[in-house]
This record gives structure tokens, C-alpha cells and sequence, in this order.
């Protein structure tokens, strides 16, 4: 009877890989509003040197929008083929091509290393799976915006409301990556809270 207990630890692997596959596929497009979107920039405080990375870009509204009003290249992470077409179609009409970039892959093994700023509209579940693949790649500097679902395990810099014109609340989380010695004195673990919230 001793093959009872690996056979239910076997079933809760099986289960837990299951658990984590489905996850991976539960991500779907809900667009940004245009004026929240650029909300979640001013919260970043992104300049024309940033590298903004979207993860779950969509339409690509957040990466055109940072090129174009703030001047930054741009780079959206997208497993749809038909939004990574529509999204590069939109670039081109807008001319963007030396500033924006779209990748039709999975973001949980992007590399996210070139990222000066990574935005995030993904459920809280998703951002606990992306946690450590961002603090590893990050740089001291970084910051992570993330709407409406913090970053499990992370305190936010600064969390802060915003109103869409339809009258709907969101709430945006505001990460930094902090500099190396707070991050050799933290055991590299969370981002660092510099700012009170609103």
C-alpha cells in the first residue's frame, strides 16, 4: 500500500502544473480607457529615455500613446496574432516605427530586461506569476504601474484613484525598483516605498 502517497503527491503536481497552464491562458483583452492609460504614464513619470514594456498589449494603445506623447520607445507584449497584426498596422499608419515595436509571444517569458517601465492591466493571480521574473530583470530605477490588481508581495510606492469619463473608479499601484544597496539590505525581495498614498 506504500505507493498510495506518491500517487497523490504525483496528482497534486499534475494538478498544480494544470492550475499554473490555465492561468497562463486566462488573460484577456479588456482595452484601457484612453484618459486612464495616460494616467498610468504621468503616474510613471516616463521620459523620452524610458523603454516602456506592455504586457498584454492589445490594441496597443499604451505603447502608441507613450511614443507619442511622451516620446519613449515602446514595446507591447502580445499572444494574440490578430491584435499584434492590428496593433503593427496602427504603427505604421501613425508612423512609429523607429519608437514601437509589438511582440506576439508570452509575456511570462519575455525578456523584460531593457524595460525602464513595465505596465500592467492583469488580474492579481497573473501579477503573482510575472512577481519574480520582473524584480529579477528590473533595474534599480524601474517602475511597474499596475491597474486596478497589485503585485502580490510588493508594497506599492504610491497607490493612487482615478476616474474614467464613463464615472468608473481605478485604482493605480506605482512600483520601484530601488537602488542596489536597499535592495542588497532588503535580501532583493520587494520594491521600496518612497512616497505616501493619495
Amino acid at each position: 500500500m506504500y505507493w498510495f502517497f506518491p500517487q497523490r503527491k504525483m496528482r497534486a503536481i499534475e494538478q498544480l502544473e494544470e492550475s499554473l497552464a490555465r492561468l497562463h491562458k486566462v488573460v484577456e483583452f479588456v482595452p484601457t480607457p484612453w484618459e486612464i492609460a495616460r494616467r498610468m504614464l504621468e503616474l510613471a513619470a516616463i521620459r523620452p529615455e524610458d523603454t516602456l514594456y506592455d504586457l498584454g498589449s492589445g490594441d496597443g494603445r499604451i505603447p502608441i500613446l507613450a511614443a507619442q506623447e511622451f516620446g519613449c520607445k515602446a514595446v507591447g507584449i502580445e499572444r494574440d496574432r490578430e491584435l499584434c497584426r492590428y496593433s503593427d498596422q496602427r504603427v505604421q499608419e501613425l508612423n512609429l516605427q523607429k519608437q514601437v515595436q509589438f511582440q506576439c509571444d508570452d509575456f511570462f517569458e519575455t525578456d523584460l530586461r531593457p524595460a525602464t517601465v513595465v505596465t500592467l492591466y492583469l488580474l492579481r493571480a497573473v501579477n503573482g506569476q510575472l512577481q519574480s521574473r520582473l524584480a529579477s530583470h528590473l533595474l534599480p530605477g524601474s517602475r511597474v504601474v499596475a491597474l486596478d490588481f497589485e503585485v502580490p508581495g510588493w508594497r506599492p510606492t504610491r497607490t493612487t484613484k482615478v476616474v474614467s469619463e464613463g464615472s468608473i473608479e481605478y485604482t493605480l499601484f506605482l512600483y520601484q525598483r530601488p537602488a542596489l544597496k536597499t535592495i542588497a539590505e532588503s535580501g532583493g525581495q520587494e520594491m521600496l516605498p518612497t512616497d505616501s498614498q493619495e
